[in-house]
């Protein structure tokens, strides 16, 4: 029997580890592991200007510094009323120590009155595997900002983003559906395209 391959989710973000594991558990032949499975990490500083860049600098540094595959994601969501905002600030729109209600309510204080509520969320995922070029997968979803929160799913802006074509918004519809149509599903189907090992995965430590 084949002995899977280690790969390395780099996130702290326990709703991107459920997204992520979930859609891997399907993917090859791994042995999935998060960066608390890691012991001490070195901190990398997301200092680029795109979410890939981002993505990029998070896969390699880990890959390179465990030595194992490395699949790291810079995420989301750019509003069009506020110039593309607040984009690769998305974790720390209201400040360090943003939760994901403080910075909800920014976004929907910020869009008061405003009409135009058209916005993307945007997930680039960067693949890395030590001595090898690393490969980077983008996907999109498209919709608009809500008035105000709906739902209980999800994480993040997912209970004031309405994707396009749906009536509910991303933290109301079911997490098997939101897995089907997110910017990270998009990403993801992206990666998994490009893989030929057969389904086999021992998914740990998510």
């Amino acid at each position: 029997m084949t002995r899977p391959t280690t790969l390395l989710l780099a996130t702290t973000n326990a709703g991107k580890v459920a997204e992520l594991a979930d859609a891997v558990a399907g993917a090859g032949c791994f042995r999935v592991l998060g960066l608390g499975d890691m012991g001490k990490a070195p901190e990398v500083v997301e200092n680029e200007t795109t979410f890939a860049g981002n993505a990029r600098l998070k896969a390699e540094a880990y890959a390179t510094h465990f030595g194992v595959k490395c699949l790291a994601d810079d995420s989301g969501l750019c509003v069009d009323a506020i110039a593309g905002a607040p984009g690769i600030h998305s974790a720390r729109y209201a400040g360090l120590g943003a939760t994901d209600e403080t910075n909800w309510r920014k976004l929907l204080t910020e869009l008061a009155g405003v009409s135009e509520r058209s916005a993307h969320f945007v997930c680039a995922l960067a693949y890395a595997t030590p001595g090898a070029s690393t490969e980077v997968f983008e996907g999109k979803c498209a919709g608009v900002i809500t008035n105000a929160p709906r739902g209980t799913y999800g994480f993040g802006y997912d209970c004031v983003f309405q994707p396009l074509g749906s009536a509910l918004t991303l933290a109301e519809v079911q997490p098997e559906e939101k897995r089907r149509i997110s910017h990270r599903a998009k990403a993801l189907a992206a990666w998994l395209a490009t893989l030929n090992a057969e389904p086999n995965v021992d998914v740990k430590g998510t």
